[in-house]
């Protein structure tokens, strides 16, 4: 009985991560008519954020912007101050109006806020119609990431249900987690030909321009924002102002 409970597991684990990464395969596949693969085209700071690390980037790229700009000042305790309450472009207007009325805001609130705004759901529709970044429901990389899983929770079943008694005699019960098995591991290699490289924000015209890094810079600051862009709050030079994004004490 434990062996077919099991069983039972993996093969529900196999089939739902299978289905959610032909799902994800299908939706990845249907770009817009239009979209002209990003050919002759430069990309804005917040694409590329959007691009590399998805709606979180594009506020943490917002926020150290308006920080280096003395536009806001970002506390290395976590807090976030407007100085400039008027923001530059529609995103900073978001970031502004997340912090309140009064002025000061924890960060964590204000990003999480300004990621599910409209301006930043703007900038990536604008990517999708362009054809640079992935639709809604299309994330391919998560999706293989969970068949993976699957496939190593497969085999755990396997093995378990290996070591459970089954009342003696030759047990087919190999054959069947073999299954499973075959079938997330075909997928896996189905999607490794087909998808390949897994992008769970840029399409594959998307990573190629931003490997290209076709990103204005103006100076230090715009170097900066750059680098904040395509590699994250990680990539700043500043311990506190690291510490201030990340939630990590600044070391002394």
């Amino acid at each position: 009985m434990v062996p077919f409970l099991l069983l039972l597991v993996a093969w529900g684990a196999a089939g739902l991560s299978c289905a959610r990464l032909c799902l994800a395969g299908a939706r990845a596949a249907r770009r817009p008519v239009a979209a002209s693969g990003g050919r002759g085209r430069r990309l804005t700071l917040y694409e590329a954020a959007f691009l590399a690390g998805g709606p979180g980037r594009v506020a943490d790229l917002a926020l150290v912007s308006m920080h280096l700009r003395r536009r806001l000042l970002l506390a290395h305790t976590g807090w976030a101050t407007v100085v400039d309450p008027e923001g530059r472009d529609e995103v900073e207007r978001t970031v502004i109006r997340a912090i309140g009325p009064q002025g000061q805001s924890p960060i964590a609130p204000v990003r999480a806020s300004a990621a599910a705004a409209d301006a930043v759901r703007a900038v990536a529709d604008r990517l999708v119609a362009a054809g640079l970044a992935v639709p809604r429901g299309a994330d391919v990389a998560s999706a293989v990431r969970a068949v993976r899983g699957a496939a190593l929770l497969v085999a755990a079943l396997g093995a378990a249900a290996l070591l459970a008694p089954d009342g003696g005699g030759v047990s087919p019960m190999p054959v069947w987690f073999a299954l499973p098995l075959v079938l997330t591991l075909g997928c896996l290699a189905i999607a490794r030909v087909e998808a390949h490289p897994y992008g769970a924000w840029a399409s594959t015209d998307g990573q190629r321009l931003l490997a290209a890094c076709a990103v204005p810079g103006d100076g230090a600051t715009g170097d900066t924002l750059v680098a904040v862009a395509v590699r994250g709050v990680d990539a700043v030079d500043d311990p506190a102002l690291r510490a201030a994004l990340t939630g990590r004490a600044a070391r002394e």
